[in-house]
């Protein structure tokens, strides 16, 4: 194998003088260059903000502190202490303020007047939750889809309002006054009078107003009921029944529930009132009866016969024709029916309907009865049930 010869060249003077020249040189710029970029550095905007640019290796995640950590800068988080929820009350009418209608009843004596405004009758008002009472608010629960409980409960409560004012006022009358006249005690001395009218202001103030005469009283303490006079004021239920938009389709008597109650064609529920019955079961007639006869405002014929309990009734040997008014024995209004001696019709006494028994008619208070008279219409089914 040949040995490589290099071969060199002397360095001469000339040479070494240029090379230090091009050293010289390469240092003198490099010290231009530093000096240009540090004045660039120095130069630049003051408003232009430093950043620090973050690694292109990994995405920066911030990780949520404990609430006892404190961020600089920030108020530490306010600790919300969780409690436990708070019961649901019991529905029930929203207060309304006084004198604000409609509002839901806020006692007996209100759903009476909201119920019978409505058709839906519990008796003489009285203000008291009594067997009719409870039966007029059944009625109502099952006519409104509620639970039926017999109760003002707060679901009926708020349902039930009443629309205007509960009481009005009475100014009592020099007509009404005149009005008033003695009741004979004997069939006899009754069939002898002009009228058989209201003997006293309070019967008249009390049935015009649908009431029990101790709710009359109890609204007017201050009355000298053995003296009133024409200009007296009283205060008394405010009730008024407004005319039926139609006639009734057909009623129906209930025995056991002693009421009774009218229907449209669509079955509507159009009035229920408290009924009177016949006391002896036998005079109870079952099935599907006929209105036969509508007079409002009749006389009474009494018949001896009917009334064998009657000392009287057993010496007399002769009918009697009694005159219209609100105590005549059938009251204000006679419906009769096709079965011979039976019909539907007031009383004298309308505090006692659904209490008492009758003869074998059907009994109403004056104001229902003359209502129905109304709604009713000849040949009409009225369906008797248990």
């Amino acid at each position: 194998m040949r040995r490589r010869i290099e071969y060199r060249l002397p360095y001469s003077r000339k040479s070494r003088r240029s090379r230090f020249l091009w050293l010289l040189a390469l240092l003198g710029l490099s010290v231009a260059g530093w000096i240009w970029w540090h004045a660039r550095e120095t130069r630049a905007p003051a408003t232009k903000e430093k950043t620090t640019p973050v690694p292109p290796t990994f995405q920066h995640v911030p990780q949520p502190k404990p609430p006892s950590a404190k961020v600089q800068g920030q108020p530490p988080p306010r600790t919300v202490p969780v409690l436990p929820p708070r019961p649901i009350a019991k529905p029930g009418p929203a207060p309304t303020p006084p004198g604000v209608f409609p509002h839901p009843v806020q006692n007996v004596l209100e759903a009476q007047l909201a119920l019978a405004r409505q058709g839906i009758g519990s008796g003489s008002l009285d203000g008291l939750l009594g067997p009719q009472t409870r039966a007029a608010l059944r009625t109502f629960q099952q006519k409104e889809r509620l639970p039926v409980t017999g109760t003002l409960d707060p679901a009926t409560q708020e349902r039930l309002l009443l629309a205007t004012a509960p009481y009005t006022t009475y100014i009592v009358t020099t007509n009404g006054l005149a009005r008033l006249q003695p009741l004979s005690r004997t069939w006899l001395g009754k069939s002898q009078q002009t009228a058989l009218d209201y003997e006293s202001i309070l019967e008249l103030v009390a049935e015009t107003s649908h009431s029990h005469p101790n709710l009359i009283r109890r609204l007017n303490p201050a009355v000298d009921w053995t003296n009133v006079v024409a200009g007296t004021t009283l205060q008394v239920p405010n009730i008024a029944y407004t005319d039926p938009d139609a006639k009734a389709a057909f009623a129906t008597i209930s025995l056991s529930g002693k009421v009774l109650e009218a229907f449209d064609a669509h079955t509507n529920l159009l009035v229920h009132f408290p009924c009177s019955i016949a006391q002896r079961v036998e005079k109870r007639p079952i099935g599907e009866l006929h209105v036969a006869v509508i007079a409002p405002n009749p006389n009474y014929t009494f018949d001896p016969d009917v009334f064998p309990e009657s000392a009287e009734a057993r010496q007399l040997q002769t009918k009697l024709v009694l005159p219209p008014g609100p105590n005549n024995p059938v009251g204000v209004a006679w419906i009769g029916l096709d079965k011979p001696g039976y019909g539907i019709h007031g009383t004298p006494t309308p505090e006692q309907v659904g209490r008492t028994e009758s003869h074998g008619c059907f009994r109403l208070a004056n104001w229902n009865a003359e209502y129905l008279l109304k709604l009713v219409w000849v040949g009409m089914p009225v369906y008797v049930e248990p």
